[in-house]
């Protein structure tokens, strides 16, 4: 009877899988035909394979820099995820083990920002951002996104989930506070900090409002802003638009397979026992 369960289980997991993949193969399948095949389509496997929509990506044309875009959301994602793990962790750390006086008032007021669409904030922002002469420049993505409160409330939670004994006992072997957060706080919470910087990499990778608004050069946009370029209110360019599309989803797959194993540590344990 439980191999009977197992082999259905397996056969609707496939099913379901097969499901979510299968707009997946048809955007990479769709990404290899010529326009005329794109907009007539006999069959999801082009008749006529060409490279052509990639060659137009890769060639660096000045309407639609590609690999300018690419670097740009590279540089920004990267940038907004190592900030967004450093002061998300310091808070944290600060909050749970220093114990700063007002620290869980703090928490709550974060928490409780997080409940406000940040779509409030467009305007002061982009008036702050004009004040400081950022508009237009990597700042003004990289800066404001590394204020968000969900790294704090989710490392606050898994480093109180970590036995104080083992922090108490690197206070009597000598450890100073830095110490302790460097060399015991991190390496504990190295799951949390990877899943994070996962959440926070993709987050700012598909960010489409905040370069929309705050960059006005066609060079300095991200590739969710870029990929809108081939779509207008009279024609669409498919083959171009998913093959674009292709290209901007390969490095969020390929962080995903580097850190999958971080990712189920963090999500299967809140922490230690002691």
């Amino acid at each position: 009877m439980n191999a009977v369960l197992k082999k259905v289980n397996s056969v609707f997991m496939s099913l379901v899988a097969a499901v979510f993949l299968s707009p997946i193969v048809l955007m990479i399948l769709t990404s290899f035909k010529p326009e005329a095949e794109v907009l007539n389509p006999a069959s999801v496997v082009p008749k006529h394979w060409t490279l052509a929509n990639y060659q137009y990506l890769l060639g660096w044309s000045e309407e639609a820099p590609f690999g300018r875009w690419l670097l740009n959301s590279f540089f920004i994602a990267t940038s907004v995820t190592l900030l967004v793990v450093l002061f998300s962790s310091m808070a944290a750390f600060a909050i749970t083990r220093l114990r700063v006086p007002g620290g869980n008032f703090v928490l709550g007021i974060i928490v409780a920002s997080m409940m406000v669409p940040g779509q409030l904030f467009l305007v002061p922002l982009y008036l702050m951002l004009s004040r400081l002469h950022w508009l237009d420049t990597p700042a003004a993505l990289i800066i404001p996104a590394t204020a968000g409160g969900f790294g704090v409330f989710m490392l606050s939670q898994f480093m109180r989930a970590i036995p104080e004994a083992i922090e108490e006992a690197a206070l009597i072997d000598g450890c100073t506070p830095m110490g302790l957060y460097l060399n015991v706080s991190l390496p504990l919470c190295a799951p949390a900090l990877a899943t994070l910087g996962i959440f926070t990499f993709v987050g700012s990778w598909n960010d489409f409002l905040g370069p929309l608004v705050f960059m006005d050069s066609v060079r300095n946009y991200t590739l969710p802003v870029g990929i809108a370029l081939y779509q207008s209110s009279y024609y669409t360019e498919y083959g171009l638009t998913l093959a674009t599309s292709v290209l901007a989803t390969s490095p969020l797959v390929l962080v995903f397979m580097a850190f999958q194993r971080q990712i189920v540590e963090s999500m299967s344990s809140t922490g230690l026992k002691d």
